[in-house]
């Protein structure tokens, strides 16, 4: 089988929820922009998705939305897979003829979800609009004029609108005012800096808690007292310990015990998800994005020899502008972390940097700048599918 390596893109709705993600998909063997190898390319996703990797793996229980050409349609691609987890998204360059619209409209009767990627407002996508159910609009390419303008031509029809391309907060919140049901794009990665913002008491003390954990000549003793002191701390680390992660030889004692049995490396790793979890009332996807890029950046360590671990804090602490909505230097700035974490994060300098920028060029699908070391791109997808599976059950073990 060719080397492939799977993305995916998180799709939203209205109230932040994580409704579906887009597969994206690069393959050594393909050219996207001829037709044959686009829809070969579609083939292959749908061959990694389900008997590769596993569909769960990949979205969990969300829907998965998979590019589709002319040849896909025409060849009914779709029967191969499961109604119910996937949307047939239709691509701007499918050329419509009847036989186009009565394979959808089939598709469609069986219960497949139709979305139009990249919609304008055209006499020959018309027809399709009769039975879609959503309709993608790529507001970056169009424009806040030109959006408006198309959203109010399809309000008459019964479909759901998704917003690709969504870079800012305030875009968000005009497109869902506009009656948008769904939306794509970075906007998750970006804070929503309010002049002025101070942090609340909680998000204090978890800041002090992530300090302490951090400092290098951390003592066993002050996690015990800190975590004993806290019966949800002493909780979560009863229920964390008791995950498929760890098979327990005896049963746990006491908080001591229990934090000796983890080790400080592990112990670091579980406080750091943990504070960053409770520093933010944010939808569980912000701080999905961040384990998955902690973990990310200690699978590349793991891969050249470094230090795994203080790649993950890397990752993690990438992202706390998100999870604070304050400035990653205002964030960092409590921190008493050794020098090149900083300068990692917010230059992308040293080893760790590389590593850094390398899992957010795959996050926004920058293949050509998804580079790091020697490590070829198939190694650094793995690395990436790896990541989505270790977050999906960090999160389930931390409530």
């Amino acid at each position: 089988m060719s080397d492939f390596i799977i993305g995916r893109q998180q799709i939203f709705d209205q109230k932040l929820n994580i409704y579906a993600y887009e597969l994206l998909f690069r393959g050594q063997d393909f050219d996207l922009n001829h037709k044959d190898d686009a829809t070969q390319a579609t083939n292959q996703v749908i061959t990694d998705c389900i008997l590769e990797l596993g569909i769960n793996n990949i979205v969990g229980p969300h829907k998965a939305f998979i590019n589709f050409t002319t040849r896909n349609i025409l060849e009914k691609t779709a029967l191969s897979l499961p109604k119910d987890r996937i949307a047939i998204e239709v691509l701007e360059t499918v050329e419509i003829d009847s036989q186009i619209i009565n394979n959808l409209k089939e598709l469609s009767r069986l219960g497949y979800t139709i979305a139009l990627d990249d919609f304008v407002f055209s006499e020959e996508w018309e027809a399709l609009i009769e039975f879609a159910d959503i309709i993608k609009l790529d507001i970056l390419e169009m424009g806040e004029a030109k959006t408006r303008e198309l959203i109010k031509l399809l309000k008459p029809y019964n479909v759901k609108l998704l917003a690709e391309k969504v870079e800012t907060l305030d875009e968000f919140q005009y497109l869902r005012d506009l009656g948008c049901d769904y939306f794509q794009g970075y906007f998750f990665n970006k804070p929503n800096i309010v002049a002025g913002k101070r942090l609340g008491i909680n998000q204090s003390a978890a800041i002090r808690l992530l300090t302490v954990v951090n400092n290098p000549h951390v003592e066993f003793e002050d996690l015990s007292k800190i975590i004993s002191q806290d019966v949800g701390l002493s909780y979560k680390l009863l229920h964390y310990i008791n995950s498929a992660f760890f098979a327990l030889p005896n049963r746990i004692e006491s908080i001591r015990h229990a934090i000796s049995y983890l080790g400080l490396k592990e112990l670091t790793r579980w406080i750091n998800i943990l504070t960053l979890a409770s520093l933010s009332n944010k939808p569980e996807a912000v701080l999905q994005n961040a384990l998955i890029r902690g973990k990310m950046c200690e699978q590349l360590a793991s891969l050249i020899g470094d230090r795994p671990d203080h790649f993950f804090l890397i990752g993690i602490l990438s992202s706390l502008d998100s999870i604070l909505d304050i400035s990653l230097e205002e964030a960092l700035k409590n921190l008493p972390l050794a020098p090149d974490i900083p300068s990692a994060i917010l230059n992308k300098e040293g080893v760790g940097g590389e590593a850094l920028k390398c899992v957010i060029n795959y996050e926004h699908w920058d293949l050509l700048a998804m580079t790091f070391k020697d490590l070829d791109q198939k190694k650094i997808g793995e690395a990436y599918v790896q990541s989505i599976n270790w977050a999906k059950d960090v999160l389930s073990n931390l409530n």
